[in-house]
């Protein structure tokens, strides 16, 4: 007679095997008879047939649910043996050893029956064996020092859901998604909902340090903190000086960019988020930095290891210019940011006139044909999987954040599926989760209507993660409050073309692709309505390019778009070609939404003959005025005609002077020098006041209909009124940076 653990094991496997007829219980036993030890003990004999079950998953992919509920089990007598029975004891244990918030288990201890009868483990059969054993090795909480898992998987879900609603109601309706794995949060959310420290965010978007000491360690201990709570962080380093640079202080020379990135690297993998997977960072580089070429061999397994950082993820944020020149096996010049530290912060037009100015200066390190260089690029992207291209100007024209003042898009995250602008004071950050499409499955097609239930649930539970969070940085709490934004994203696409057999490239495939995206969008932008009718719209609203209305948007899609075009079909740029515009044309994305926000709801129309977009050149400038009243004006020197309505970008924009009130309510504004006249069009202020060193900019629509008939051409003036006096902006530095003479 076998021995009684095997018996046992015997009737565990037949009993797991029932619904899965291409297994073989025997075999399994088979494999554990001959691994197992003379003494071996039902836990042993347990993980030996988990570990058979598993490895014969390639020959028939049912063992990977026979394994998973061996594991799921095993799992079940590891909590029961420690006395935990239910939702509420897993808490009350998990509390007593200090891992979860004071708040979060007074709640489920108020709650405590009604949760318990929310638990339904009939869910662990949802996993196969590597989702599950990825769940027991990460995410289960864990005693303190005798490792012993304190949580079931359905307690897992419980802890999340709980930590992530108002109310038990909400919690049952998101436990219930995420036991039947139709929505799953980020890891950081499944690692730290209900803890003490309830970071909750995936991604991070530290901007550059400023090119000083203080400000690289300082990156260095945010990046260190974000890193410990299980945060994926992107960082640029474009501000940082490049090899060879002058250091005044010391009369030396600097080692460039790479010295530093090999100091991030061992700080990325000492502090590995928290010890449950290895740290995550991918550092950014403009594709002018000097340091461009030694920045792309920092993953190469042959050369100096002194000069390798084997930890770090690389890409290149690439403008268009750029890519302009590969195309036309033009030259490309590299600077060091020192010597152009505009650079970093411009876009579009703008930094293609800035960038010409600085060639046509003389400021470059050195030049060198532009294939050779997107050459490098491609052959480290093939030989590493790394230095990612990623391109700047498309992510500002198209990022919802560059609106009216918002600011700029600098680099992208690991993965880059966030964009989101930055600056030193502002840590961008997104809180993710994911819809499994496959999930959504019925009668040989996907419930519409069910997965727009789950994204609204899941939109509020995001939303609500956002005011639980907790931030490693003061510098990421600033902007999430600030801007709020959320991440939602969808699993599973192939696995629904393969339920309905259709071939991934089918017009079918695509057609079913297109609905789900539209449905998941629309259903995502109507909760998020809903949340800003309730509570107010988040507070850097205004400065959205949804602020601005869908026809505003439509219009300024149109010109981006025509703007791209015109560009295309124009001679192809060179290194000694003349700087073209003065200002960068927007391409805010329209944002569909089936219900009223709480700003004025504008007519979500096109309209039918598309109005051009007038970018004022920079050829030819010149200040006509620098001291006294600062009027600051610009002279373009060209002539068209410009019919009422047509937006006009500014060239510049400035910093306040002196502070004030806005008196007269008018605010920024843009003049038009029209003949004897000015149109005039003003931009308010969203506040009464002006403070000083407050960021202002200019870019407004005309309300009068002429054309630039004098000889000046577009006099362009930006000011900010203060009751009856006038603080200017002078645009001075802004010409001098771009290499323009202003003649005072």
């Amino acid at each position: 007679m076998a021995p009684p653990p095997v018996g046992a094991l015997r009737d565990l496997l037949h009993q797991h095997h029932h619904d899965l007829p291409d297994t073989d219980p025997e075999r399994i036993l088979a494999l554990v008879s001959s691994g197992r030890t003379a003494g071996a003990d039902t836990d042993e004999l347990t993980r030996l047939a988990i570990a058979a079950a598993a490895g014969l998953t390639a020959e028939e992919p049912g063992y990977a649910r026979l394994a998973a509920r061996l594991l799921a089990g095993r799992i079940a007598d590891e909590t029961t043996g420690q006395g935990i029975d239910s939702f509420s004891d897993s808490v009350a244990a998990a509390y007593a050893e200090g891992l979860l918030d004071p708040g979060f288990a007074g709640f489920v201890a108020t709650h405590a029956a009604t949760l318990d009868a929310l638990v339904d483990h009939a869910g662990d059969d949802a996993f196969e064996y590597f989702g599950l054993r990825t769940l027991h090795d990460r995410y289960l909480l864990r005693h303190p020092r005798s490792r012993a898992v304190l949580e079931r998987p359905q307690h897992f879900w419980l802890r999340v859901a709980t930590g992530l609603s108002d109310t038990v109601e909400q919690a049952g309706e998101l436990y219930r998604l995420m036991s039947r794995l139709a929505y799953l949060p980020s890891s950081p959310t499944l690692f730290n909902a209900g803890a003490r420290h309830q970071q909750l965010s995936s991604c991070f978007l530290v901007d550059s340090p400023r090119d000083e000491l203080d400000s690289i360690y300082d990156r260095y201990t945010q990046v260190a903190r974000l890193s410990k709570f299980a945060g994926g962080i992107g960082i640029s380093w474009s501000r940082v000086r490049s090899r060879g640079s002058l250091i005044r202080g010391t009369n030396g020379r600097s080692n460039g960019i790479v010295p530093w990135l090999r100091t991030l690297d061992a700080s990325v993998a000492a502090v590995n988020q928290g010890g449950r997977r290895k740290g995550a960072a991918c550092v950014y580089l403009d594709t002018w930095h000097a340091d461009i070429e030694e920045f792309l061999e920092l993953k190469d397994n042959t050369g100096d290891e002194a000069r390798r950082t084997h930890n770090l993820n690389l890409a290149n944020w690439v403008p268009d210019e750029f890519m302009r020149r590969v195309e036309a096996d033009a030259d490309w010049s590299l600077f060091d940011p020192k010597e152009v530290p505009e650079l970093v912060d411009l876009w579009g037009a703008e930094f293609d006139a800035a960038y010409r100015a600085a060639e046509a200066a003389g400021r470059a390190v050195r030049t060198l044909p532009a294939r050779t260089l997107y050459g490098r690029m491609m052959r480290t992207l093939a030989q590493t999987g790394n230095g990612w291209m990623t391109f700047k100007d498309a992510a500002n024209r198209t990022c919802n954040q560059v609106g009216a003042g918002g600011g700029v898009v600098h680099h992208s995250n690991l993965c880059t599926e966030i964009l989101e602008v930055t600056s030193d004071d502002e840590t961008a950050v997104c809180t993710l989760g994911s819809v499994n499409l496959a999930a959504h499955l019925v009668d040989g097609g996907v419930d519409f209507a069910q997965l727009a239930t789950t994204v609204r649930l899941a939109v509020g539970a995001l939303d609500r993660a956002i005011d639980r969070n907790w931030f490693p940085t003061e510098q990421a709490a600033t902007a999430h409050r600030r801007w709020r934004p959320l991440g939602l994203g969808v699993m599973g696409l192939a696995d629904v073309f393969a339920a309905l057999r259709l071939p991934f490239d089918s017009p079918e495939a695509l057609a079913l692709s297109t609905r789900i995206a539209e449905e998941v969008a629309l259903a995502a932008y109507d909760a998020s309505a809903d949340l800003a009718a309730e509570r107010g719209a988040h507070p850097a609203y205004p400065l959205t390019r949804a602020a601005g209305g869908l026809d505003a948007a439509s219009r300024a899609e149109d010109a981006a778009r025509a703007d791209r075009s015109a560009r295309e079909s124009a001679s192809p740029a060179t290194p000694s070609a003349s700087p073209t515009t003065a200002g960068p044309t927007a391409s805010p994305s329209a944002t569909p939404t089936r219900k009223a926000t709480p700003q004025p709801k504008p007519t979500p129309t096109r309209t039918a003959k598309p109005k051009p977009s007038w970018v004022i050149p920079m050829k030819g400038a010149e200040i006509t005025s620098c001291y006294g009243q600062r009027w600051g004006t610009l002279h373009a020197g060209i002539d068209f005609a410009m019919p009422a309505g047509t937006p006009v970008r500014a060239a510049f924009g400035g910093t306040v002077e002196k502070a004030g009130d806005v008196g007269d309510g008018y605010g920024i504004s843009v003049v038009v020098n029209h003949g004897n006249g000015y149109l005039t069009h003003y931009a308010h202020l969203s506040t009464a006041k002006v403070g000083v060193g407050e960021k202002v900019g200019a870019g407004e629509t005309l309300g009068l209909e002429g054309s630039t008939g004098d000889s000046t051409g577009p006099h362009l003036h930006f000011e900010v009124h203060q009751g009856q006096m006038w603080n200017q902006i002078d645009p001075a530095p802004f010409l001098r940076a771009r290499g323009i003479d202003v003649g005072c």
